[in-house]
């Protein structure tokens, strides 16, 4: 059949297709809307875990007069979004205990007193990896880690294995999430003479040193580079670790480094409070209300 012969309203018909879209001619994007997007380019590429209320806000405070709702439009036009945490590593097993939190109302007066334990995920160009880590409580000092590409039990207790090389600790905390309630876990802790503590549901404010930690490496180190392969991102762990534990001035240790206080050449630190209401501790930034997804983690080698 010759098209030519059919109708306009016919053709739509047969192919389903609304004939206002037959005459809809897009818009030109304007110059304004160049210049306003370079410009929220440039915030982001500043303050790249900006979203677009922030951005609107920077752009007014420099003068430049516009609502949040074009900058959503454009940004969301542009694919350009605000860094922010992934997937949850934090998912429990219904079927294994939990354990009770012992931090609370602990004053913390010396290193190896009190641990914490977390996973955070790190995305990578083309796929992702999960960073385990212990720090001490008292000194912020971060005592063992681990990289893996898999959420399994083993690489915390590779890094946990790194850590007891250094010290045995009296209690160590987590969440409850499912590596840290399983069997594997609970035996390897009390095998050493170790007492398991785990924060409430929800809390994440509890296992907040490690949580500050995350925060921290990722807005000093991950999210300023990019990694091709996981033995450079290894590395840039390492290097970032023993520049955070040997020669950061920390402002809550009164500006001495974690080493200083946890090898007892920093001089006597006031004891950690562990009762962490949200008014008595900063926000932390890491792993809390995420969603878990093991698809696309990349090779450990």
């Amino acid at each position: 059949m010759d098209e030519d012969k059919l109708s306009i309203r016919k053709q739509c018909d047969l192919l389903s297709v609304n004939r206002s879209t037959l005459y809809y001619k897009g818009k030109e994007i304007s110059v304004d809307n160049v210049e306003l997007l370079n410009l929220i380019r440039d915030v982001w590429l500043r303050y790249p875990f900006y979203g677009y209320r922030r951005i609107t806000k920077e752009l007014q405070a420099n003068g430049t007069f516009v609502n949040r709702k074009r900058v959503q439009r454009l940004m969301s036009d542009a694919g350009i979004q605000a860094i922010h945490p992934g997937p949850n590593t934090s998912k429990r097993n219904q079927k294994h205990a939990v354990h009770p939190y012992l931090l609370k109302g602990l004053e913390v007066t010396s290193a190896n007193q009190a641990w914490q334990i977390d996973i955070t995920y790190l995305r990578m160009k083309k796929g992702f990896m999960y960073l385990s880590a212990l720090i001490d409580v008292h000194s912020r000092y971060v005592i063992g880690w681990s990289l893996s590409n898999t959420l399994e039990t083993s690489s915390c207790i590779e890094a946990l294995c790194r850590g007891l090389e250094v010290a045995t600790p009296v209690i160590i905390n987590s969440d409850q999430g499912c590596q840290f309630t399983s069997e594997e876990w609970i035996e390897t802790l009390k095998a050493r003479g170790i007492k398991v503590s785990m924060t409430g549901k929800g809390r994440c404010l509890d296992n907040v040193y490690i949580e500050r930690f995350w925060r921290s490496f990722k807005r000093e180190e991950f999210y300023l580079n990019d990694y091709s392969s996981v033995p450079e991102l290894k590395q840039a762990i390492d290097d970032y670790i023993k520049f955070y534990n040997h020669e950061r001035w920390h402002q809550s240790l009164s500006y001495k480094r974690p080493a200083d206080i946890y090898f007892g050449t920093g001089g006597k630190e006031k004891p950690r409070d562990m009762w962490t209401s949200p008014a008595g501790q900063s926000v932390p930034f890491g792993t809390c209300g995420q969603a878990m997804d093991n698809a696309g983690a990349l090779p450990t080698v």
